[in-house]
């Protein structure tokens, strides 16, 4: 079953100088008629899969969704209403910049079901945000939550960035504290990822790009551990953690590894046994669906082979971890058959924990998640 749906919308007023998602400036750009190639494309594929369909979760993500006017923002949810079934629907959420996301924007994303928010913070420090490319300040990130809680959104999670470039101890520990001050029911905080084409893989190239060394984003990271903890937020995931029945129901289906279907230009879906991307550019998106065919630029059909790996990597970064009943009922094996020596060894080092329900990264184990999940693909 297509239990969620992911819808990107790419474009920015600002370009964030770690972000190597698909996105383009917003001036001169087609929007209006990229978003009714959006409708075009979710009239055909529920047309083709509405079978599969049982849609519990959507989520908005860019780009910057906050980019849009709020017209272009209602014709974006009249179609969504027009072509989805949101019969099951449960969490609803948007990305949303700081200084993007006006009252006009709000009521309407308020009034059209959007009933989580996942906001842009990644610093409460003024320079690490200029450093970033960001264009928010803090005052923007006070007024536009007092605004959102006037207006009655109550799941909101903010978005937290360590490992940044000139970051110091002293600063991440200044942000946290005004983070977790706010008192929200959701927090996710990753640290830096320099990935290609962006402004800092260039920076880092070329040798100006000075960041802090292991030790220090390790100490980042079990202070924010150890922080979120002291107030009650418990961590359910390596970079997310919420109060009880604040998780998110989304990102939970991508570490479950179940279907779900990815709208728009560079998306990505998985249904059934296929894993697939859509068109980049925004114009041949654009031309493709007009023209009635699907935007697909790449697809990949999972082996049982690789699902099993996707279901150690993805399932390996909830704390809970993976359960070995539902393992085995999903591919007819146990993990011990499969992984029982991987396992072993890393239960013997102390980076994995083992009951007779599930397997899970320890804590220590979470510093070095990916050096883990590698061991877990076929070599």
């Amino acid at each position: 079953m297509i239990k969620g749906i992911y819808i990107h919308i790419p474009f920015c007023h600002q370009i964030c100088h770690y972000c190597d998602f698909n996105k383009v400036f917003f001036k001169n750009q087609p929007v209006d008629a990229y978003i009714e190639a959006l409708g075009l494309e979710m009239k055909m594929f529920v047309e083709k899969y509405r079978h599969l369909l049982h849609v519990k979760t959507i989520f908005l993500g860019g780009g910057t969704p906050t980019a849009l006017s709020p017209a272009q923002l209602q014709r974006l949810f009249d179609l969504i209403q027009q072509y989805i079934p949101l019969d099951h629907l449960q969490e609803f959420t948007s990305e949303a910049n700081p200084d993007e996301l006006t009252f006009e924007k709000l009521v309407v994303m308020k009034k059209n079901g959007i009933n989580r928010l996942s906001i842009g913070v990644q610093s409460f420090d003024s320079d690490i945000l200029e450093r970033l490319g960001r264009t928010h300040t803090t005052d923007h990130v006070y007024k536009t939550l007092e605004m959102a809680k006037d207006i009655g959104f109550e799941n909101i999670s903010i978005d937290l960035m360590y490992g940044l470039p000139g970051q110091t101890m002293d600063q991440w520990k200044d942000t946290l504290q005004k983070a977790l001050d706010l008192n929200l029911p959701h927090y996710s905080a990753y640290s830096l990822i320099v990935e290609p084409k962006t402004v800092f893989y260039n920076l880092m190239t070329k040798g100006k790009l000075m960041l802090p060394g292991e030790d220090l984003e390790a100490d980042m990271y079990d202070w924010l551990i150890n922080q979120m903890a002291s107030k009650g937020i418990h961590q359910y995931e390596i970079s997310n953690f919420a109060k009880t029945g604040y998780h998110s129901q989304h990102n939970n289906l991508y570490w479950e590894n179940v279907n779900y279907a990815g709208f728009g230009a560079g998306a990505h879906g998985y249904v059934e046994t296929i894993r697939y991307a859509n068109i980049g550019p925004i114009r041949k998106y654009i031309d493709t669906v007009s023209e009635g065919a699907f935007p697909i630029q790449s697809s990949h059909e999972v082996t049982p082979t690789e699902q099993m790996e996707e279901e150690m990597f993805l399932g390996l970064r909830k704390v809970d971890g993976i359960n070995r009943i539902h393992f085995n009922e999903k591919f007819g094996v146990t993990l011990d058959e499969v992984y029982g020596e991987v396992i072993s060894k890393h239960i013997s080092n102390g980076t994995m924990i083992s009951t007779e329900e599930s397997i899970a990264i320890s804590k220590q184990g979470r510093f070095i998640g990916n050096e883990i999940f590698q061991t877990f693909l076929e070599k």
